[in-house]
Protein backbone atom coordinates (compact mmCIF):
# COMPACT_ATOMS: atom_id res chain seq x y z
CA UNK A 1 0.00 0.00 0.00
CA UNK A 2 1.39 3.49 -1.17
CA UNK A 3 1.18 6.14 1.19
CA UNK A 4 -1.81 7.93 0.19
CA UNK A 5 -4.12 5.19 -0.90
CA UNK A 6 -6.08 2.49 0.18
CA UNK A 7 -5.05 -1.41 -0.39
CA UNK A 8 -8.03 -1.91 -2.92
CA UNK A 9 -6.28 0.92 -4.69
CA UNK A 10 -2.37 0.06 -4.51
CA UNK A 11 -3.22 -3.65 -5.85
CA UNK A 12 -5.59 -2.46 -9.24
CA UNK A 13 -3.67 -1.58 -11.74
CA UNK A 14 -2.63 1.81 -13.36
CA UNK A 15 -5.76 4.14 -14.21
CA UNK A 16 -6.25 6.89 -16.91
CA UNK A 17 -6.80 8.91 -14.52
CA UNK A 18 -4.47 10.43 -11.79
CA UNK A 19 -4.71 7.86 -8.92
CA UNK A 20 -6.14 10.01 -6.08
CA UNK A 21 -8.78 11.28 -8.56
CA UNK A 22 -10.31 8.46 -9.74
CA UNK A 23 -13.40 8.44 -7.76
CA UNK A 24 -12.66 6.06 -5.61
CA UNK A 25 -12.02 6.48 -1.94
CA UNK A 26 -8.37 7.06 -0.33
CA UNK A 27 -6.47 7.63 2.73
CA UNK A 28 -4.24 10.38 3.21
CA UNK A 29 -0.54 9.76 4.30
CA UNK A 30 0.15 7.45 7.69
CA UNK A 31 1.70 10.19 9.49
CA UNK A 32 -1.18 12.62 9.36
CA UNK A 33 -3.03 11.75 12.68
CA UNK A 34 0.82 12.67 14.28
CA UNK A 35 0.92 15.23 12.73
CA UNK A 36 -2.57 16.30 13.62
CA UNK A 37 -2.28 15.35 17.22
CA UNK A 38 0.84 17.13 17.52
CA UNK A 39 -0.99 19.42 19.87
CA UNK A 40 -1.69 16.85 22.67
CA UNK A 41 1.73 15.53 22.10
CA UNK A 42 2.87 19.04 22.98
CA UNK A 43 0.24 19.51 25.90
CA UNK A 44 1.37 16.23 27.73
CA UNK A 45 5.35 17.14 27.05
CA UNK A 46 4.31 20.05 28.72
CA UNK A 47 2.54 18.41 31.62
CA UNK A 48 5.33 15.88 32.27
CA UNK A 49 8.18 18.93 31.90
CA UNK A 50 6.32 20.96 34.52
CA UNK A 51 6.26 17.98 36.80
CA UNK A 52 9.92 17.31 36.75
CA UNK A 53 11.22 20.69 36.09
CA UNK A 54 13.71 20.69 39.15
CA UNK A 55 15.27 17.02 38.02
CA UNK A 56 15.91 18.50 34.65
CA UNK A 57 17.42 21.23 36.19
CA UNK A 58 19.57 19.32 38.02
CA UNK A 59 20.47 17.36 35.21
CA UNK A 60 20.43 19.76 32.60
CA UNK A 61 22.28 22.60 34.30
CA UNK A 62 23.47 22.09 37.61
CA UNK A 63 24.34 25.45 38.64
CA UNK A 64 21.75 26.54 38.84
CA UNK A 65 19.73 24.34 40.78
CA UNK A 66 18.39 25.76 43.89
CA UNK A 67 20.29 25.69 47.20
CA UNK A 68 17.40 24.16 49.07
CA UNK A 69 17.61 25.12 53.25
CA UNK A 70 15.17 22.36 54.11
CA UNK A 71 14.04 19.29 52.45
CA UNK A 72 14.09 19.35 48.78
CA UNK A 73 10.40 18.95 47.17
CA UNK A 74 9.96 15.44 45.97
CA UNK A 75 9.09 14.73 41.95
CA UNK A 76 7.37 12.50 40.81
CA UNK A 77 10.42 10.00 39.41
CA UNK A 78 11.26 9.93 43.50
CA UNK A 79 8.21 8.91 44.62
CA UNK A 80 7.73 6.40 42.08
CA UNK A 81 11.42 4.82 43.43
CA UNK A 82 10.95 5.67 47.09
CA UNK A 83 8.03 3.32 46.81
CA UNK A 84 8.87 0.73 44.57
CA UNK A 85 6.33 1.34 41.45
CA UNK A 86 8.99 1.21 38.84
CA UNK A 87 6.80 -1.60 36.96
CA UNK A 88 3.63 -0.20 37.51
CA UNK A 89 5.01 2.91 36.36
CA UNK A 90 6.55 1.28 33.09
CA UNK A 91 3.04 -0.19 32.41
CA UNK A 92 1.15 2.77 32.52
CA UNK A 93 3.72 4.19 30.30
CA UNK A 94 3.36 1.31 27.95
CA UNK A 95 -0.39 1.51 28.05
CA UNK A 96 -0.86 4.94 27.19
CA UNK A 97 1.49 4.72 23.93
CA UNK A 98 -0.48 1.58 23.20
CA UNK A 99 -3.61 3.29 23.71
CA UNK A 100 -1.83 6.31 21.62
CA UNK A 101 -1.05 4.19 18.72
CA UNK A 102 -4.51 2.43 18.95
CA UNK A 103 -6.40 5.97 18.16
CA UNK A 104 -4.11 7.25 15.87
CA UNK A 105 -4.22 4.22 13.56
CA UNK A 106 -8.19 4.17 13.95
CA UNK A 107 -8.43 8.04 13.48
CA UNK A 108 -6.02 7.16 10.32
CA UNK A 109 -8.08 4.35 8.80
CA UNK A 110 -11.26 6.14 9.43
CA UNK A 111 -10.41 8.98 7.76
CA UNK A 112 -10.60 8.44 4.04
CA UNK A 113 -11.17 10.99 0.98
CA UNK A 114 -12.51 10.62 -3.06
CA UNK A 115 -12.30 13.02 -6.09
CA UNK A 116 -14.84 12.50 -8.33
CA UNK A 117 -16.49 14.99 -11.63
CA UNK A 118 -18.71 16.83 -8.82
CA UNK A 119 -17.44 17.10 -5.55
CA UNK A 120 -14.59 16.85 -3.48
CA UNK A 121 -15.54 14.66 -0.44
CA UNK A 122 -14.26 13.61 3.12
CA UNK A 123 -15.35 11.50 5.34
CA UNK A 124 -14.02 11.50 9.25
CA UNK A 125 -14.51 10.07 12.64
CA UNK A 126 -14.50 6.72 14.32
CA UNK A 127 -17.28 7.50 17.22
CA UNK A 128 -19.25 10.27 15.84
CA UNK A 129 -18.79 9.95 11.61
CA UNK A 130 -18.77 13.38 9.81
CA UNK A 131 -19.18 13.65 5.42
CA UNK A 132 -17.86 16.96 4.05
CA UNK A 133 -18.86 17.55 0.42
CA UNK A 134 -17.52 20.54 -1.99
CA UNK A 135 -18.84 21.02 -5.05
CA UNK A 136 -16.45 21.90 -7.75
CA UNK A 137 -18.76 24.21 -9.61
CA UNK A 138 -18.40 26.30 -6.59
CA UNK A 139 -14.68 26.10 -5.60
CA UNK A 140 -13.18 29.40 -5.20
CA UNK A 141 -9.31 28.26 -4.77
CA UNK A 142 -7.34 25.82 -3.50
CA UNK A 143 -4.54 26.46 -0.72
CA UNK A 144 -1.56 23.93 -0.38
CA UNK A 145 0.01 24.76 3.31
CA UNK A 146 3.38 23.50 4.28
CA UNK A 147 3.90 23.96 8.37
CA UNK A 148 7.96 23.73 9.14
CA UNK A 149 7.50 20.16 10.69
CA UNK A 150 5.27 18.98 7.82
CA UNK A 151 7.91 20.84 5.57
CA UNK A 152 10.85 18.35 6.75
CA UNK A 153 9.22 14.92 6.12
CA UNK A 154 8.17 16.27 2.75
CA UNK A 155 4.40 16.38 3.50
CA UNK A 156 1.79 19.10 3.09
CA UNK A 157 -1.69 19.94 3.44
CA UNK A 158 -4.94 20.72 0.87
CA UNK A 159 -7.49 23.24 1.57
CA UNK A 160 -9.86 23.26 -0.92
CA UNK A 161 -11.85 26.91 -0.54
CA UNK A 162 -16.26 26.18 -0.50
CA UNK A 163 -18.12 28.74 -1.55
CA UNK A 164 -20.30 28.98 1.66
CA UNK A 165 -19.55 29.73 5.64
CA UNK A 166 -17.19 27.06 7.37
CA UNK A 167 -17.51 25.06 3.82
CA UNK A 168 -13.84 24.04 3.04
CA UNK A 169 -12.79 20.70 3.16
CA UNK A 170 -9.25 19.64 4.38
CA UNK A 171 -7.19 16.79 3.04
CA UNK A 172 -4.15 16.92 5.42
CA UNK A 173 -1.75 15.49 5.14
CA UNK A 174 -0.48 14.54 1.18
CA UNK A 175 2.88 13.96 0.25
CA UNK A 176 3.77 17.40 -1.45
CA UNK A 177 4.09 15.91 -4.83
CA UNK A 178 0.75 14.22 -4.74
CA UNK A 179 -0.75 17.41 -2.98
CA UNK A 180 0.03 19.38 -6.52
CA UNK A 181 -1.11 16.67 -8.66
CA UNK A 182 -4.24 16.41 -6.35
CA UNK A 183 -4.75 20.22 -6.50
CA UNK A 184 -4.46 20.59 -10.41
CA UNK A 185 -6.82 18.11 -11.07
CA UNK A 186 -9.57 19.38 -8.91
CA UNK A 187 -8.85 22.65 -10.61
CA UNK A 188 -8.96 21.17 -13.92
CA UNK A 189 -12.32 19.21 -13.04
CA UNK A 190 -13.80 23.08 -11.91
CA UNK A 191 -12.67 24.67 -14.83
CA UNK A 192 -15.50 22.47 -16.93
CA UNK A 193 -12.36 20.18 -18.33
CA UNK A 194 -12.27 16.59 -17.89
CA UNK A 195 -9.27 14.91 -16.62
CA UNK A 196 -6.71 13.67 -19.12
CA UNK A 197 -7.35 10.40 -20.56
CA UNK A 198 -4.02 9.39 -20.68
CA UNK A 199 -2.37 10.94 -16.98
CA UNK A 200 -0.21 8.06 -15.56
CA UNK A 201 -0.23 8.26 -11.58
CA UNK A 202 3.12 9.21 -10.88
CA UNK A 203 4.68 7.15 -7.94
CA UNK A 204 5.31 8.34 -4.49
CA UNK A 205 8.66 8.60 -3.29
CA UNK A 206 9.39 8.05 -0.04
CA UNK A 207 13.13 7.80 0.30
CA UNK A 208 14.98 10.88 1.16
CA UNK A 209 11.94 12.54 2.01
CA UNK A 210 13.85 14.63 5.40
CA UNK A 211 16.54 15.80 3.07
CA UNK A 212 14.09 17.06 0.73
CA UNK A 213 12.27 18.89 2.87
CA UNK A 214 15.45 20.35 4.67
CA UNK A 215 16.77 21.73 1.04
CA UNK A 216 13.37 23.30 0.11
CA UNK A 217 13.61 25.28 3.71
CA UNK A 218 17.03 26.54 2.21
CA UNK A 219 16.17 27.12 -0.97
CA UNK A 220 12.90 27.98 -1.34
CA UNK A 221 9.20 26.45 -1.60
CA UNK A 222 8.19 23.76 -4.30
CA UNK A 223 8.97 24.70 -7.33
CA UNK A 224 5.47 23.26 -9.71
CA UNK A 225 6.92 22.17 -12.77
CA UNK A 226 6.41 25.05 -16.21
CA UNK A 227 5.37 27.44 -13.59
CA UNK A 228 6.07 31.08 -14.38
CA UNK A 229 8.11 33.20 -13.03
CA UNK A 230 6.42 35.68 -10.40
CA UNK A 231 5.77 38.91 -11.85
CA UNK A 232 6.38 40.82 -8.17
CA UNK A 233 9.87 40.80 -6.72
CA UNK A 234 9.85 42.88 -3.05
CA UNK A 235 12.99 43.30 -1.75
CA UNK A 236 13.44 42.19 2.20
CA UNK A 237 14.70 46.07 2.86
CA UNK A 238 11.16 47.57 1.55
CA UNK A 239 9.18 45.05 3.51
CA UNK A 240 10.62 45.15 6.58
CA UNK A 241 10.34 49.22 6.09
CA UNK A 242 7.01 49.29 4.73
CA UNK A 243 5.82 47.24 8.33
CA UNK A 244 7.91 49.85 10.86
CA UNK A 245 6.49 52.73 8.52
CA UNK A 246 2.37 51.74 9.40
CA UNK A 247 -0.09 53.52 11.15
CA UNK A 248 -0.22 50.48 13.24
CA UNK A 249 3.30 50.51 13.97
CA UNK A 250 4.13 54.23 14.59
CA UNK A 251 0.55 53.55 17.07
CA UNK A 252 2.03 50.59 18.99
CA UNK A 253 5.68 52.56 19.28
CA UNK A 254 4.08 55.64 20.74
CA UNK A 255 1.78 53.62 22.95
CA UNK A 256 4.76 51.59 24.38
CA UNK A 257 7.39 54.79 24.32
CA UNK A 258 4.25 56.76 26.36
CA UNK A 259 3.58 53.90 28.85
CA UNK A 260 7.63 53.13 30.09
CA UNK A 261 7.91 57.09 30.24
CA UNK A 262 4.99 56.55 32.74
CA UNK A 263 6.64 53.75 34.62
CA UNK A 264 9.88 55.16 34.75
CA UNK A 265 8.44 58.59 36.38
CA UNK A 266 6.19 57.23 38.36
CA UNK A 267 6.37 53.19 39.90
CA UNK A 268 8.85 50.65 37.86
CA UNK A 269 5.99 47.96 38.57
CA UNK A 270 3.90 49.33 35.86
CA UNK A 271 6.83 48.01 33.20
CA UNK A 272 6.77 44.58 34.47
CA UNK A 273 2.95 44.57 33.73
CA UNK A 274 3.61 45.93 30.21
CA UNK A 275 6.18 43.69 29.34
CA UNK A 276 3.78 41.10 27.95
CA UNK A 277 2.25 44.20 25.67
CA UNK A 278 5.72 44.72 24.58
CA UNK A 279 6.51 40.90 23.99
CA UNK A 280 2.92 40.42 21.80
CA UNK A 281 3.66 43.56 19.85
CA UNK A 282 7.45 42.03 19.05
CA UNK A 283 6.19 38.76 18.03
CA UNK A 284 3.33 40.41 16.02
CA UNK A 285 5.71 42.29 14.29
CA UNK A 286 8.25 39.89 13.30
CA UNK A 287 5.25 37.57 12.34
CA UNK A 288 4.06 40.10 9.92
CA UNK A 289 7.48 40.85 8.21
CA UNK A 290 8.27 36.59 8.07
CA UNK A 291 4.55 35.88 6.95
CA UNK A 292 5.33 37.81 3.21
CA UNK A 293 8.72 36.64 2.92
CA UNK A 294 9.07 34.89 -0.35
CA UNK A 295 6.46 36.27 -1.59
CA UNK A 296 5.69 35.38 -5.29
CA UNK A 297 2.91 35.93 -7.53
CA UNK A 298 1.99 34.62 -10.78
CA UNK A 299 -0.21 33.60 -13.14
CA UNK A 300 -1.38 29.99 -14.08
CA UNK A 301 -3.96 27.86 -16.84
CA UNK A 302 -6.11 27.23 -13.58
CA UNK A 303 -6.07 30.72 -12.16
CA UNK A 304 -3.30 33.38 -10.25
CA UNK A 305 -1.18 31.55 -8.29
CA UNK A 306 0.13 33.38 -4.96
CA UNK A 307 2.59 32.20 -2.23
CA UNK A 308 4.34 33.27 0.75
CA UNK A 309 6.28 32.23 4.24
CA UNK A 310 9.38 31.88 5.66
CA UNK A 311 8.94 29.03 7.59
CA UNK A 312 5.46 28.03 7.05
CA UNK A 313 4.91 28.34 2.97
CA UNK A 314 1.43 28.88 1.35
CA UNK A 315 0.12 28.62 -1.71
CA UNK A 316 -2.81 28.76 -3.17
CA UNK A 317 -4.30 29.42 -6.69
CA UNK A 318 -7.59 31.67 -7.01
CA UNK A 319 -9.51 30.85 -10.31
CA UNK A 320 -11.25 33.93 -12.07
CA UNK A 321 -14.10 34.98 -11.39
CA UNK A 322 -13.33 34.35 -7.70
CA UNK A 323 -12.51 38.02 -6.74
CA UNK A 324 -15.44 40.61 -5.77
CA UNK A 325 -13.31 43.75 -4.65
CA UNK A 326 -9.46 45.04 -5.01
CA UNK A 327 -8.46 47.83 -3.30
CA UNK A 328 -5.40 49.90 -4.37
CA UNK A 329 -4.62 52.09 -1.02
CA UNK A 330 -1.22 53.91 0.14
CA UNK A 331 -0.85 54.72 3.41
CA UNK A 332 0.09 58.31 4.03
CA UNK A 333 4.13 57.54 5.41
CA UNK A 334 4.29 55.19 2.33
CA UNK A 335 3.92 58.14 -0.07
CA UNK A 336 7.28 59.74 -0.56
CA UNK A 337 8.36 56.43 -1.57
CA UNK A 338 5.37 55.57 -4.21
CA UNK A 339 4.71 52.43 -2.45
CA UNK A 340 1.55 50.92 -2.90
CA UNK A 341 -0.63 47.74 -1.51
CA UNK A 342 -3.42 45.49 -2.35
CA UNK A 343 -6.46 44.05 -0.88
CA UNK A 344 -9.06 41.65 -2.30
CA UNK A 345 -12.54 40.15 -0.89
CA UNK A 346 -12.97 37.03 -2.11
CA UNK A 347 -14.90 33.68 -0.73
CA UNK A 348 -12.76 32.10 1.84
CA UNK A 349 -14.86 29.92 3.27
CA UNK A 350 -13.69 29.77 6.64
CA UNK A 351 -15.93 30.43 9.69
CA UNK A 352 -16.12 33.97 11.19
CA UNK A 353 -14.08 33.02 14.19
CA UNK A 354 -11.54 31.50 12.67
CA UNK A 355 -8.36 33.61 12.86
CA UNK A 356 -6.86 32.97 9.51
CA UNK A 357 -9.97 33.85 7.91
CA UNK A 358 -8.73 36.57 5.78
CA UNK A 359 -4.93 35.22 5.36
CA UNK A 360 -4.96 36.13 1.44
CA UNK A 361 -6.76 39.34 1.92
CA UNK A 362 -3.74 40.92 0.86
CA UNK A 363 -2.42 40.19 -2.78
CA UNK A 364 0.74 42.80 -2.55
CA UNK A 365 1.97 43.35 0.61
CA UNK A 366 4.03 46.43 -1.08
CA UNK A 367 5.19 47.68 -4.43
CA UNK A 368 5.50 50.51 -6.85
CA UNK A 369 3.48 51.32 -9.50
CA UNK A 370 4.64 49.02 -11.85
CA UNK A 371 4.20 46.50 -9.33
CA UNK A 372 0.45 47.39 -8.94
CA UNK A 373 0.70 47.30 -12.93
CA UNK A 374 1.58 43.63 -12.76
CA UNK A 375 -1.02 42.46 -10.07
CA UNK A 376 -3.79 44.19 -11.09
CA UNK A 377 -3.45 42.82 -14.35
CA UNK A 378 -3.88 39.53 -13.14
CA UNK A 379 -6.35 39.88 -10.42
CA UNK A 380 -8.61 41.70 -12.73
CA UNK A 381 -7.56 41.03 -16.41
CA UNK A 382 -9.84 42.84 -19.63
CA UNK A 383 -10.43 45.79 -16.58
CA UNK A 384 -7.57 46.64 -15.19
CA UNK A 385 -6.38 46.84 -19.37
CA UNK A 386 -9.60 48.77 -20.42
CA UNK A 387 -9.81 51.09 -17.31
CA UNK A 388 -5.78 51.82 -16.77
CA UNK A 389 -5.97 55.78 -16.88
CA UNK A 390 -8.91 55.61 -14.37
CA UNK A 391 -7.36 53.32 -12.38
CA UNK A 392 -3.96 54.54 -11.46
CA UNK A 393 -3.65 58.15 -12.89
CA UNK A 394 -6.91 59.09 -12.10
CA UNK A 395 -8.08 57.43 -9.62
CA UNK A 396 -5.09 55.84 -7.11
CA UNK A 397 -3.55 59.22 -7.75
CA UNK A 398 -6.23 61.72 -8.43
CA UNK A 399 -7.83 63.52 -9.17
CA UNK A 400 -6.46 65.47 -12.40
CA UNK A 401 -7.35 68.79 -14.17
CA UNK A 402 -9.85 66.46 -16.47
CA UNK A 403 -11.25 64.64 -13.73
CA UNK A 404 -13.60 61.79 -14.69
CA UNK A 405 -14.79 61.11 -11.48
CA UNK A 406 -17.43 62.64 -10.04
CA UNK A 407 -16.71 63.87 -6.36
CA UNK A 408 -18.82 65.12 -3.66
CA UNK A 409 -19.97 68.70 -3.76
CA UNK A 410 -18.33 71.87 -1.65
CA UNK A 411 -21.79 71.79 0.26
CA UNK A 412 -20.35 68.17 1.96
CA UNK A 413 -17.66 69.80 2.81
CA UNK A 414 -18.41 70.37 6.34
CA UNK A 415 -18.69 66.71 6.51
CA UNK A 416 -15.77 66.10 4.62
CA UNK A 417 -13.38 68.54 5.20
CA UNK A 418 -9.99 67.00 3.99
CA UNK A 419 -11.37 64.45 1.33
CA UNK A 420 -14.41 66.35 0.02
CA UNK A 421 -12.42 67.44 -3.10
CA UNK A 422 -11.56 63.46 -3.61
CA UNK A 423 -14.13 61.50 -2.83
CA UNK A 424 -15.41 60.58 -5.80
CA UNK A 425 -17.05 57.47 -8.40
CA UNK A 426 -16.90 56.51 -11.86
CA UNK A 427 -19.00 53.32 -13.52
CA UNK A 428 -16.54 51.82 -15.97
CA UNK A 429 -17.09 49.50 -18.71
CA UNK A 430 -16.38 46.47 -16.42
CA UNK A 431 -16.19 47.82 -12.64
CA UNK A 432 -17.44 50.59 -10.31
CA UNK A 433 -14.67 52.73 -9.17
CA UNK A 434 -14.76 54.03 -5.66
CA UNK A 435 -11.97 57.03 -4.71
CA UNK A 436 -11.76 57.91 -0.83
CA UNK A 437 -9.38 59.74 1.46
CA UNK A 438 -6.49 62.46 0.83
CA UNK A 439 -4.12 61.36 3.84
CA UNK A 440 -4.69 57.66 3.47
CA UNK A 441 -5.54 57.20 -0.42
CA UNK A 442 -7.56 54.46 -1.41
CA UNK A 443 -9.40 53.35 -4.89
CA UNK A 444 -11.77 50.30 -4.36
CA UNK A 445 -12.66 48.56 -7.77
CA UNK A 446 -15.72 46.61 -8.04
CA UNK A 447 -16.43 44.17 -10.72
CA UNK A 448 -19.91 44.58 -11.94
CA UNK A 449 -20.15 40.63 -12.95
CA UNK A 450 -19.36 40.14 -9.24
CA UNK A 451 -21.73 42.53 -7.68
CA UNK A 452 -24.72 41.22 -5.32
CA UNK A 453 -26.31 44.02 -4.81
CA UNK A 454 -26.23 47.80 -4.63
CA UNK A 455 -27.57 50.20 -2.20
CA UNK A 456 -28.06 54.07 -1.59
CA UNK A 457 -29.50 55.68 2.27
CA UNK A 458 -29.79 59.20 3.44
CA UNK A 459 -30.15 60.15 6.88
CA UNK A 460 -31.81 64.02 8.46
CA UNK A 461 -28.48 65.71 7.75
CA UNK A 462 -27.78 64.33 4.28
CA UNK A 463 -31.03 65.03 3.40
CA UNK A 464 -31.31 68.55 4.48
CA UNK A 465 -27.82 69.10 2.52
CA UNK A 466 -29.23 66.71 -0.20
CA UNK A 467 -26.70 64.21 -0.33
CA UNK A 468 -26.69 60.44 -0.01
CA UNK A 469 -24.39 57.41 0.35
CA UNK A 470 -23.74 54.31 -1.71
CA UNK A 471 -22.92 51.19 -1.20
CA UNK A 472 -22.23 48.37 -3.42
CA UNK A 473 -22.33 44.88 -1.86
CA UNK A 474 -19.49 42.26 -2.37
CA UNK A 475 -18.84 39.31 -0.07
CA UNK A 476 -17.30 40.08 3.33
CA UNK A 477 -13.78 41.40 3.04
CA UNK A 478 -11.03 43.70 4.32
CA UNK A 479 -12.21 45.62 0.71
CA UNK A 480 -15.48 48.16 1.46
CA UNK A 481 -17.88 48.92 -1.69
CA UNK A 482 -19.13 52.38 0.45
CA UNK A 483 -18.97 56.00 -0.43
CA UNK A 484 -20.59 58.82 1.91
CA UNK A 485 -21.66 62.68 1.20
CA UNK A 486 -22.47 62.29 -2.33
CA UNK A 487 -24.70 64.27 -4.58
CA UNK A 488 -28.37 63.02 -4.12
CA UNK A 489 -29.14 63.28 -7.66
CA UNK A 490 -26.14 61.92 -8.46
CA UNK A 491 -26.33 58.81 -6.30
CA UNK A 492 -29.90 58.12 -7.89
CA UNK A 493 -28.33 58.27 -11.00
CA UNK A 494 -25.16 55.89 -10.03
CA UNK A 495 -28.04 53.21 -8.38
CA UNK A 496 -30.29 52.51 -11.83
CA UNK A 497 -27.04 52.63 -14.11
CA UNK A 498 -25.45 50.48 -11.72
CA UNK A 499 -27.94 48.22 -11.21
CA UNK A 500 -28.60 47.38 -15.28
CA UNK A 501 -24.77 47.32 -16.12
CA UNK A 502 -24.44 44.81 -13.64
CA UNK A 503 -27.26 42.54 -14.52
CA UNK A 504 -25.97 43.05 -18.18
CA UNK A 505 -22.46 41.93 -16.88
CA UNK A 506 -23.59 39.03 -15.00
CA UNK A 507 -25.71 37.58 -17.87
CA UNK A 508 -22.73 37.61 -20.09
CA UNK A 509 -19.82 36.23 -17.50
CA UNK A 510 -18.69 32.79 -18.26
CA UNK A 511 -15.63 32.88 -15.68
CA UNK A 512 -17.89 30.55 -13.19
CA UNK A 513 -16.72 27.19 -15.41
CA UNK A 514 -13.17 28.95 -17.36
CA UNK A 515 -13.01 26.26 -19.57
CA UNK A 516 -15.08 24.06 -21.77
CA UNK A 517 -14.56 20.06 -21.88
CA UNK A 518 -11.56 18.31 -23.14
Amino acid sequence: MTDDTSSSAAASPPRAVASLSDGEWHRLHPLTPLLRGGLVLVIVGGILIANLRERLVEVLVPWLSPDWSGPAPEDPIDYVLSHNLVAIALLVVIGVLALLVVVFSLSWRFHTFRITGEDVEVRSGVVFRTHRRAPLDRVQGVNLTRPFIARLVGLAKLEVVGAGNDGNVKLEYLATARAEEVRADILRLASGRRLAQKQAAAPETRTAAVSAGITGLIAGPEAPVDEPESVVHIPVGRLVASNALSGTTIVLLVAIAAIITGAVTTTGWLLFVILPTIIGFGAFWVRTVTRSLRYSIAPTPSGVRITYGLLTTVTEIIPPGRIHAVEVRQPLMWRPFGWWSIRINRMSGRSSSDGSNDQFGTVLPVGDRADVARVLGLVLPGIADAEGELIFDQGALGPTSDDPYTNTPRRARLLRPLSWQRNGYVLGEGALLLRRGRIWRSLAILPLARLQSIGISQGPLARSLRLANIRAHTVVGRVSGSLRALDRDGALDLFAKTEAAALVAAASDHSHRWAGDA
